[in-house]
């Protein structure tokens, strides 16, 4: 008997860093109109790159919402944003893909194109919201205006590959 092998699906770009910060508020703005605003929650910023596929974005996800990052009565990191009904506000942000290793101006080269990158980032909202938490999101493409009040601060950087 033979066996049918279907190869899992790839998807030519991935997130591959997201700063994540740790509020109390953030708002995102485009045009002076308020397009997303949250209160206590996290607030993501996206950046996307060729490298890996869907279930590295649905591990971040899943990572994200669990990570314990809120305190305790004792001041210890002990919940996660689904643990306190936060929400989360994703950012995408090519400029997280900037290079600086050659000269003062950042190389955006390794940032996936838009047309792929739209799509992408739309998927890991999606992701986000599937793990049970409420997402928010900035415009992809547009100028923002972004206000966080960190809450801490705590900021983490992630990696689609650690």
């Amino acid at each position: 008997m033979y066996e049918i092998r279907v190869p899992f699906p790839v998807i030519e770009y991935s997130i591959v860093k997201i700063v994540l910060q740790r509020c109390a508020f953030a708002h995102v703005a485009v045009e002076e109109k308020v397009v997303a605003e949250i209160a206590r929650g996290l607030v993501l910023f996206v950046g996307i790159e060729e490298g890996d596929n869907e279930a590295d974005a649905q591990k971040m996800a899943r990572k994200i919402v669990a990570l314990r990052l809120f305190d305790d009565e004792n001041g210890r990191l002990s919940f996660s944003v689904r643990d306190i009904g936060g929400v989360v506000l994703a950012i995408p942000n090519f400029t997280l893909c900037g290079q600086t290793r050659k000269g003062t101006r950042p190389n955006f080269s390794d940032a996936a194109p838009s047309a792929s990158a739209k799509p992408f980032f739309e998927r890991f909202v999606t992701l986000l919201r599937q793990e049970n938490v409420a997402v928010e999101s900035g415009v992809f493409g547009a100028d923002m205006k972004i206000r966080v009040e960190n809450d801490g601060p705590v900021t983490l950087i992630l990696q689609s590959s650690d």
